[in-house]
């Protein structure tokens, strides 16, 4: 990929994190898990602790890749490589933690994608505060799977097939 393209994926998947990452900080920092769970059974308690510890893990994600774009856009000399592994980093580390928590508190079904109705479903009835938050961040994470889909196995593929041209 050409350096100007990278440098404009770069811009732009730095924006998206940025949105995302301001939406989940806001409400990281407006609510807590008794907050969330208030006097409910433990299994709802579990639920919501296992709900937190994603949207933090996702968040600090999101920020470290946030920082390595902002460091690539900065850089007199653009680094395509650099660039080339932050944005790799961005999908296997952002991309995947968003559509895939370890925690499981919800999930995305690929039969709705294609209906216009929400492609995440949560496993419990929730709040409508954390279903907002992560209905807001969703675009933004498909939008950044979409961008960049070709970092998932053709940048992986490419670095291999360069370390085996300089190893022989």
């Amino acid at each position: 990929m050409s350096a100007v393209n990278v440098q404009k994926l770069c811009e732009s998947t730095r924006e998206k994190l940025k949105f995302a990452i301001g939406r989940m900080e806001l409400f990281l920092n407006e609510h807590a898990l008794p907050q969330l769970s208030g006097e409910q059974d433990e299994e709802t308690v579990q639920y919501y602790r296992g709900f937190l510890s994603d949207l933090r893990h996702l968040l600090v994600f999101s920020e470290v890749s946030y920082e390595k774009l902002g460091v690539a856009l900065r850089r007199a000399n653009f680094d395509v490589d650099f660039a080339e592994r932050a944005l790799y980093n961005v999908y296997h580390d952002c991309v995947n933690s968003f559509f895939y928590p370890k925690n499981e508190s919800y999930v995305e079904d690929g039969r709705y994608a294609y209906t216009g109705q929400d492609a995440i479903r949560f496993r419990r009835a929730i709040l409508p505060e954390v279903r907002a938050v992560v209905m807001d961040i969703t675009r933004s994470y498909e939008e950044l799977r979409d961008d960049l889909t070709y970092y998932e196995s053709d940048y992986l593929t490419q670095r291999r097939m360069q370390n085996q041209r300089s190893h022989a």
